[in-house]
């Protein structure tokens, strides 16, 4: 049979469905459909993230700086006579085996108990001293960074001398401390500090042999209101609080009432660490603990360093070491006294004829262990160096 297809306006046929066309009777050819096969995915291997790494923990900051003191430097005529050279004088021998030590500080101190007014004004030995501008020298050479200067000595020979040494210690760089020229040097806070760990500097004396200075800044006296303020600012000013005291008996091995009253007031007003002076003897070093929970390293005499005294005790003398540990963690910072070292020294003639300061072992070795015993006996842990 004949299939005739019926016609439909052109703008119908694009929507005619198939129906349409079985309905006029007309028989529709097979469709073979084709299917194309698309090719098989391969699954998408995903990695796992990788576990995320958990925040170091904080650790702490450490840092430590370590300050060495000396004792009594009293230049008596036989000394300075035996440093003099053609054209002033030499100290350094004197100091040259024990610089090292003191080099290796971070930070040294030393008692300059004669003012250094200099030869301008006339040399002059006990009972009023008067030294060469050549000590502070050979000080600063052998690894001096600050000088005390508040003893019984300080105004022997007048404003002057205090004048001149202190001109002297400013030319060569050398801060001071104790005695000053002026209310604002008074009032100026020494300062020093290594390892990012400040120290602040104070000297008194208990007096200053009869002689009344003319105006109140030449002298630091042991004056609990001074020191008390004083203290003040010194915390503010500084992580660590360093006092140098000129007091107790001359001769005497051990600190006696006083000392250890007035130490003790320091201690509670939060006092770091006190050097004491004058006794021209060694007294032992020893823990104070403070009011406030505090620990104070105290040094209650180091005796002589360099003088003209005789007599084995007052030619003993001493470096005293001690260690500030500043610990830094997150926000809160803390200190810590450690390591506390002493080093006996002698002082004594050289072949050569000056005076010179020596390792006690080497010079007196007899009197080693028994310094050591003397000064260990209120601090078994002190470190004693031959």
């Amino acid at each position: 049979m004949t299939c005739h297809l019926k016609r439909f306006p052109a703008y119908l046929t694009f929507a005619l469905p198939l129906s349409l066309f079985l309905l006029t009777g007309c028989a529709t050819a097979e469709v073979e459909q084709t299917v194309v096969e698309q090719p098989e995915t391969p699954p998408v291997e995903t990695e796992e993230p990788p576990e995320p790494e958990a925040p170091a923990e904080p650790e702490p900051v450490v840092t430590t700086a370590s300050l060495y003191a000396i004792g009594d430097i009293l230049l008596h005529d036989t000394v300075y006579n035996a440093a003099k050279t053609g054209d002033g004088f030499d100290f350094n021998p004197g100091f040259r085996e024990l610089a090292p030590i003191l080099q290796g500080a971070d930070i040294a101190i030393a008692n300059q108990e004669s003012m250094i007014g200099g030869s301008e004004i006339g040399l002059s030995s006990y009972p009023a001293f008067n030294s060469p501008f050549e000590v502070g020298d050979a000080l600063k050479e052998a690894g001096i960074d600050l000088v005390t200067t508040a003893n019984n000595h300080t105004l022997d020979r007048g404003v002057k001398a205090i004048e001149n040494s202190i001109n002297h210690w400013n030319a060569i760089g050398m801060p001071y401390t104790g005695s000053f020229i002026s209310e604002e040097d008074k009032a100026n806070i020494r300062t020093l500090t290594e390892n990012d760990i400040s120290f602040a500097f104070l000297a008194y004396t208990y007096g200053t042999n009869g002689v009344v200075p003319k105006q109140p800044y030449h002298v630091n006296y042991i004056d609990m209101d001074l020191i008390r303020s004083d203290v003040e600012k010194a915390d503010n000013a500084a992580d660590m609080t360093v006092v140098s005291l000129h007091f107790g008996n001359e001769y005497e091995p051990l600190p006696n009432a006083s000392q250890e009253a007035l130490v003790q007031d320091l201690a509670d007003l939060g006092v770091d660490i006190v050097i004491g002076h004058h006794p021209h003897v060694l007294q032992p070093v020893a823990w104070v603990d403070g009011a406030n929970g505090n620990r104070t390293f105290v040094s209650y005499s180091l005796g002589n360093f360099l003088s003209g005294q005789q007599g084995d005790e007052r030619n003993t003398g001493g470096i005293v070491g001690i260690d500030v540990v500043k610990t830094t963690f997150e926000d809160e910072t803390t200190f810590e006294l450690a390591n506390p070292v002493f080093y006996p020294t002698f002082t004594r003639r050289a072949n050569a004829g000056y005076f010179e300061v020596v390792p006690l072992e080497n010079a007196k070795p007899e009197l080693f262990n028994p310094t050591r015993d003397h000064m260990t006996q209120w601090m078994p842990e002190l470190e004693i160096m031959q």
